[in-house]
């Protein structure tokens, strides 16, 4: 049995019963299959990824931000319990801001990569059908 005649078997409809399609296609009521063929985009991808840039970049600011604000206070409020007490939290909201900055900066890049190995997945594909197409009408010429 050669490849094509495999997908065949797999796709077709054998004994004239329904094509398989991909539960999200839109039926074509023609021929039970789907209206256009199966398509991606890199564009969410990317998006995601500069979107996971963008919140990298904001959350590193306000992190920047909360020493500063921070200053002064042991002179101003020397003597005060709080004080302790706000300097753990500062620590501890600076240490989940460096976690959520590193790891947007990991999805920034995982994303990226994401992007472009689908575009080049959908590339590759559409050259593996090109020869295919070639074949069935050089077949149909015969």
């Amino acid at each position: 049995m050669s490849y094509s005649e495999r997908w065949q078997e797999l796709f077709g409809p054998a004994d004239g019963g329904p094509a398989m399609r991909l539960a999200s296609a839109a039926p074509d009521p023609g021929t039970g299959g789907g209206t256009d063929g199966l398509t991606h985009s890199k564009g969410p991808w990317t998006s995601a990824s500069g979107t996971a840039g963008d919140l990298r970049t904001s959350t590193e600011k306000s992190r920047a931000a909360l020493g500063p604000g921070h200053e002064g206070i042991d002179t101003g409020a020397a003597g005060l319990s709080s004080v302790a007490a706000l300097k753990s939290v500062l620590t501890s909201w600076e240490e989940r801001l460096r976690a959520v900055r590193d790891e947007c900066e990991h999805l920034k890049g995982s994303l990226l990569t994401v992007a472009k190995e689908m575009g080049e997945t959908d590339a590759a594909i559409e050259t593996s059908f090109k020869g295919v197409d070639g074949a069935a009408k050089a077949d149909e010429k015969r």
